[in-house]
């Protein structure tokens, strides 16, 4: 995901600039300001890592390189990414607080990625985020209001007293068609400001007009806790306007990314490692009040691939930390299609997902105020797994008491087992199928095998070669190929010349082979200059995600010497890692030498004779640098 965004942002920010920035920053100031940091020799710090419990501490810090990494989750990066962990921050968002810390002016590129120039309208977000924050109070203040009876009620009818409406900062928008305009203008705020904030709007006449008008507002805010927005609910039955009016889309307010009370809830999201996606305002309040504070809600658009992108980061969704993402949706028709819509993309979530549906039908806000904070606690207690609901959904739709119905629910639900990212769950999801089909095991599996190969259920399937086996990542020869990376990665300006000449088909293990491959495509060790710069060059250059977490180990792992490395410790380490390759080739060539007959095979014999003398020199050669090495 890291590197994905360093990837689409490095064409807003100038790649210099981002340089810089990791250049000028001292990570160990950066994460001391979370982190307890102690001596963990050798230059590195220590302290207990902020992503996961623990009760020693793996997480290690090298300012030499700044870079960190934890041992025992697995994280790690640069300050720019510990920023983007730990306060759940946007790439941009991190680079920017950096370089402000730092007194860089950063320049920014055309998404065209023509030439740098500066970033237009400096300052724009912060007057934009100014004038929300004044528009907030506002709002809030006429709350009070005689006018505001209809939206006080509102809140009360659903359970929320007037600390709750403090606590997410509801407020209403006045009968007045300028109220809010001119009361921001008299704060300084220009025309084309409130215009492009999404507050004010042109009226028919020319004139500028508040944008929510009789309305019940809820202020929306992104991830730091900034106003960007806000969503506004109808009061009255004589407003033409839509039930819920949101802000327009604007520099700060983009309602594919933005999810309501993710603010509030991020923190416990990063901490619980689970997600409740609801549908509106009143169900995210309803939650957090009732013992679910992970609870968040789109604002005004479907759940998508924006929203799964930053669920992921708070999640830490990975391989290594799979999460749990629970939806909640109603039990109608509209809620069932949103929920076969979610399934469709839990491809992109690796933690689990599951759906919780309350028996009557009703959202978490209606819930709480039938039955109490327990029930809304219950409903997403008994969550069920969404690959459940989804194939009782489509199994519904089938007649299984004929053949033709049990046989076309087969072909519509095979895919959807196919489809389930857990490959072990899937004869378990087979069998169950097969059972609430009433069907035998065996057309259930060759439906799914075939949806799994991208064929038409029914279709014949070849059946799966073995996975390759992996070298064991403990063996002597593995610890040597580490070793090499570690001083490439570390060391780049006194190993990179040996390093580089030797040839990448030396490695074996298939993760130490992607580094390798990622090391020449950031341009050769020889050529880097070392620091964090060089270490996310590779991880970026890396299409591996186990090679990708390796580099951020390896850049923090101490080396196995005592002291600083010197040349001959590189030209040791690199002999140690050739040795094995060529006493391989050796071995193979003595073989093949014993098979041929030297007198009716002369020419041959004689080549292999030669090239196995070589090979011999070579390996002398070898054993005398490496001797004294590891």
């Amino acid at each position: 995901m890291y590197a994905e965004e360093v990837a689409e942002m490095a064409g807003r920010i100038r790649d210099e600039d981002i340089a810089l920035v990791r250049e000028r920053t001292s990570i160990a100031e950066v994460i001391s300001d979370t982190v307890t940091l102690k001596s963990a020799g050798g230059g590195n710090l220590k302290g207990l890592c902020p992503f996961h419990d623990e009760k020693s501490p793996s997480f290690n810090v090298s300012p030499a390189r700044n870079v960190w990494y934890c041992f025992g989750c697995g994280a790690g990066g640069d300050a720019i990414k510990f920023l983007m962990d730990a306060e759940h921050l946007s790439f941009v968002e991190s680079v920017e607080r950096l370089a402000a810390r730092a007194g860089i002016q950063l320049r920014y590129v055309e998404d065209d990625r023509s030439a740098p120039r500066p970033r237009p309208q400096q300052g724009q977000r912060q007057r934009l985020v100014a004038a929300h924050a004044a528009a907030v109070d506002f709002y809030r203040a006429q709350l009070s209001t005689a006018g505001a009876r209809k939206a006080r009620e509102f809140l009360a009818e659903r359970g929320f007293d007037r600390a709750a409406a403090e606590r997410y900062g509801c407020g209403f928008a006045p009968d007045a068609w300028d109220l809010l305009t001119k009361h921001l203008r008299q704060q300084g705020f220009t025309h084309d400001e409130l215009v492009t904030a999404g507050l004010s709007r042109p009226s028919r006449s020319g004139s500028l007009i508040d944008r929510f008008r009789r309305r019940l507002l809820w202020p929306i805010r992104d991830l730091t806790g900034d106003v960007i927005g806000f969503g506004a609910r109808k009061l009255f039955d004589d407003d033409d306007g839509p039930k819920y009016l949101n802000t327009p889309e604007t520099p700060i307010y983009k309602k594919s990314h933005v999810l309501y009370g993710i603010d509030q809830a991020k923190r416990e999201i990063a901490k619980q490692g689970k997600v409740v996606v609801v549908e509106g305002y009143t169900d995210v309040m309803a939650c957090h009040l009732a013992g679910v504070p992970t609870a968040v809600a789109t604002c005004g658009t479907a759940f998508g691939a924006d929203h799964i992108g930053v669920l992921r980061r708070l999640l830490m969704d990975t391989d290594a930390v799979a999460g749990e993402i629970i939806f909640t949706f109603d039990g109608d028709a509209a809620g069932q299609k949103a929920a076969l819509r979610a399934f469709e993309d839990d491809q992109r979530f690796v933690g689990r997902t599951f759906i919780a549906v309350s028996p009557d039908n009703m959202d978490p806000c209606e819930l709480r105020l039938a039955k109490g904070d327990l029930a809304v606690r219950d409903l997403v207690a008994r969550r069920e797994p969404l690959v459940d609901f989804a194939l009782r959904h489509v199994i519904n739709r089938y007649d299984l008491d004929t053949v033709d119905g049990r046989v076309e629910a087969m072909r519509r639900a095979a895919p959807l087992v196919a489809k389930i990212k857990d490959r072990e769950k899937r004869p378990e999801y087979v069998r169950k199928l097969a059972g609430d089909l009433g069907m035998e095991i065996e057309p259930v599996q060759r439906a799914v095998l075939a949806a799994a190969n991208g064929q038409p259920a029914g279709g014949s399937t070849a059946p799966a070669r073995p996975a390759p086996v992996t070298p064991s990542v403990d063996s002597p020869r593995s610890m040597v190929e580490r070793e090499a990376l570690k001083l490439a990665l570390q060391e780049p300006v006194l190993a990179g010349p040996m390093f580089d000449a030797v040839e990448a088909a030396e490695y074996r293990h298939p993760v130490h082979v992607a580094v390798r491959a990622a090391i020449a495509a950031a341009g050769g060790a020889a050529a880097a200059s070392g620091g964090a710069v060089w270490i996310e060059q590779v991880r970026d250059a890396c299409d591996d995600l186990a090679g990708q977490a390796l580099v951020g180990e390896l850049a923090v792992e101490p080396l196995r010497i005592d002291g600083e490395p010197d040349p001959r410790y590189v030209s040791v380490t690199m002999a140690r890692l050739q040795w094995g390759s060529v006493t391989g080739r050796i071995k193979d060539l003595k073989s093949k030498i014993q098979r041929i007959n030297p007198v009716s095979n002369k020419d041959e014999y004689f080549a292999l004779f030669g090239e196995l003398l070589s090979l011999e020199q070579h390996a002398r050669a070898l054993r005398e640098q490496a001797a004294g090495g590891l």
